[in-house]
């Protein structure tokens, strides 16, 4: 079967679960519009590009589509869950990566814009933050959940929710929270069970970790240097003894001068050398990634004065690199005792693959893209972006994951002497909204990933490049 035959057939699986048959076109050309190799893809941009001749009334037709249409992102998200699945493999290892991203947006207008952290820009500004849950094996990844975080500001502003179409359910949660209700509700959908992966932004919440617990799932989430443990040679010390007859008897647990938790970096640091193995593992790519990890059993000690029973054991895991001076990153993980170092370094090591996603979906599929400021545009947008990416992740999973060819198109789509509607023709050119604005994964522990390439080529003749 050719890739466009497939793409037909993946566009019917997903058009099903849009409740209308009206809206399939638009579906489709939208779908398209998003992996073809352009600069700009919000909808106008796209309409130029699916229909150069009819670009006011394709422009038209597709916001209504993304802005004004009522169909279920839920639904088609778990379309795309389930034709992406089958090429994961989750048998030989499935993982639930939950993380955030940002989008830097100017003005107060757009939907839950607010000054807060923006991890593309690495500082607070001015943005929008979405959290996502992603379903992800060996293989690769797709988001499989997709929802705006709406800062309190937001949440309690009825004139400003009224505007931008927040639904009336919706209600200020953080984003732990929000992601809870994301692996809540893929337990719920029966999403093939996995490891719950996370940055320290939701390894960091007690109450995220032990609602994980709760739900029967296991987890390897990131903490902070400053999370104290209990070891196995140091437990808070029991209730105090009832001394008389009188009065309730004392059922909390006790610190005292000199007998307190203790940090994590202070416990890397004072394990010895032997605590320490090297390990490779493989991220993404055929480059071997090294590093120093140590493991041990510890009881988290939030609040635990609040507490009369002490918490489950649990494993810390530290990596701590030879070229660094401190440990790099820690991690809680609730995983089996007998569970291996080098295991748990390559569940630990997995959450990277949000990343990849989060630099696919951005600079080749335009989620940053979208110029509205509604709410159900922003989402249906996200869900749109997402459905493209899931069908060339898959078709690349497919063919054996080949390396990504340029996905620049070499013909002009549009007419000559075309001019986007409101430019000026002495326009200076606007950098900043370059496919590639968004700033590009760098860290010192992951590996240069493969993309997943988009279409090339004209709408009218198109060939997909997958690997």
């Amino acid at each position: 079967m050719s890739d466009l035959a497939e793409f037909e057939r993946y566009m019917s699986h997903l058009c099903e679960l849009l409740g209308h048959e009206d809206r399939r076109a638009g579906f489709m050309q939208y779908s398209r519009g998003l992996m073809l190799p352009i600069e700009r893809k919000s909808v106008e941009p796209l309409a130029a590009h699916i229909d150069p001749w009819h670009v006011s009334s394709k422009h038209q037709s597709l916001h209504h589509l993304v802005a004004k249409s009522d169909w279920s992102d839920e639904a088609i998200l778990g379309g795309v869950r389930e034709w992406v699945s089958p090429a994961l493999k989750l048998e030989k290892g499935c993982y639930w990566i939950v993380d955030d991203t940002g989008f830097p947006k100017q003005g107060q207008h757009s939907v839950a814009v607010a000054r807060q952290y923006c991890g593309q820009l690495g500082k607070k500004d001015n943005c929008q933050v979405a959290v996502s849950l992603s379903l992800a094996s060996a293989c690769g990844s797709v988001p499989i959940a997709f929802k705006l975080y709406l800062p309190e500001e937001w949440a309690t502003d009825r004139a400003r929710r009224e505007k931008a179409g927040v639904p009336e359910e919706i209600t200020f949660a953080t984003k732990p929270q929000i992601a809870l209700e994301q692996i809540r509700a893929a337990k719920a959908a029966g999403v093939p069970v996995g490891v719950v992966l996370g940055d320290c932004g939701y390894g960091n919440s007690i109450d995220f970790r032990e609602s994980v617990g709760e739900l029967g799932l296991k987890y390897c989430v990131g903490v902070q240097p400053t999370t104290t443990v209990w070891t196995t040679d140091l437990s808070p010390l029991p209730p105090k003894p009832r001394r008389t007859d009188r009065g309730r008897p004392a059922t909390r647990l006790r610190r005292a001068a000199g007998h307190e938790p203790i940090s994590v970096k202070d416990l890397a640091f004072g394990l010895p050398r032997s605590a320490w193995r090297t390990i490779e593992w493989r991220e993404g790519s055929n480059a071997r990634l090294v590093s120093r990890f140590s493991a041990m059993r510890v009881r988290a000690a939030h609040q635990d004065w609040r507490r009369g029973e002490l918490r489950a054991e649990e494993w810390l895991l530290i990596e701590w690199p030879t070229s660094e001076s401190e440990p790099v990153h820690y991690w809680l993980c609730n995983l089996p005792v007998n569970t291996a170092v080098r295991t748990m370094a390559n569940t630990a090591m997995t959450r990277w693959r949000i990343e990849r996603d989060y630099q696919e979906l951005k600079q080749e599929f335009g989620l940053s893209h979208y110029e509205g400021r509604g709410w159900r545009g922003f989402h249906h947008h996200a869900t749109l972006c997402i459905a493209a990416y899931g069908f060339l992740l898959s078709q690349r999973l497919k063919g054996g994951g080949g390396k990504k060819n340029s996905a620049r198109s070499e013909t002009s789509l549009l007419p000559e002497g075309y001019t986007p509607r409101g430019s000026r023709k002495n326009a200076a050119p606007r950098p900043q909204l370059h496919r590639h604005a968004s700033l590009s994964v760098g860290s010192r522990d992951r590996a240069t990933t493969r993309t997943v390439s988009v279409l090339r080529g004209s709408h009218r003749n198109i060939k997909f490049v997958t690997q």
